[in-house]
C-alpha cells in the first residue's frame, strides 16, 4: 500500500504545481490584456498569488512523499542488514564452541560470549536462548567487568596475565 500512497502523493504534487503554473499564466494573460495597472491588479492577485500558493503546496507534497519513499527504502535496507547481522551472530555462535572457537581464531579465552547482568554464557547455552537483553562480547571483557562464567554451559575463563 505504501508505494501507491507515495505514487499518489507525487502525482498530487505534480498536479498542484501544474494547476499553480496554469493560474499564474491565466493571471499574467489577463493582466497583459489591460494597459491600466489598476485593472491588472485583480488578475495578478487572484491568478499570481493563488498560483504561487498552489506551486508551493505541490512542491511541499512532492518533497514530503520523496522523503517518505527514501525513509521506507532505508528502513528496508536496515531490516536486511539486521537479518544479515542476526545470521552472522548465529554462525559465530555455532562455531564458538570449544573446537569451533579454536578453528575460527577465537580461542585462547577470546571467544565470543553472551554477557548478562551477573554471568556470561556460551552463545549455544540453553539458559539464554532468545534473551533480548544480552550483549555479545569476549570472555575476557566479560570477566574484567565482574561477570562470572555460567555454571551450566561453562564458557572458557580467560587467562588474565598480570604485568611483571
Amino acid at each position: 500500500m505504501e508505494p501507491k500512497r507515495t505514487k499518489l502523493g507525487h502525482q498530487f504534487g505534480v498536479l498542484f504545481c501544474l494547476a499553480g503554473f496554469g493560474l499564474v499564466w491565466v493571471g499574467w494573460n489577463g493582466a497583459a490584456s489591460y494597459d491600466n495597472s489598476s485593472r491588472q491588479f485583480p488578475f495578478l492577485i487572484s491568478g499570481g498569488i493563488a498560483g504561487l500558493c498552489l506551486v508551493i503546496v505541490g512542491v511541499g507534497l512532492w518533497i514530503v512523499q520523496s522523503q517518505r519513499a527514501e525513509r521506507a527504502g532505508l528502513e528496508e535496507n536496515l531490516a536486511g542488514l539486521s537479518r544479515v547481522l542476526e545470521t552472522l551472530v548465529e554462525v559465530v555462535a555455532l562455531t564458538a564452541g570449544p573446537a569451533g572457537a579454536a578453528g575460527a581464531g577465537l580461542g585462547n579465552g577470546n571467544g565470543l560470549v553472551l554477557a548478562g547482568t551477573t554471568a556470561y554464557h556460551r552463545p549455544a547455552c540453553h539458559l539464554v536462548q532468545d534473551h533480548p537483553r544480552l550483549v555479545t562480547t569476549t570472555a575476557e571483557m566479560a570477566s574484567e567487568s565482574g561477570l562470572a562464567p555460567c555454571r551450566t554451559c561453562e564458557p572458557e575463563e580467560p587467562v588474565i596475565r598480570l604485568p611483571g
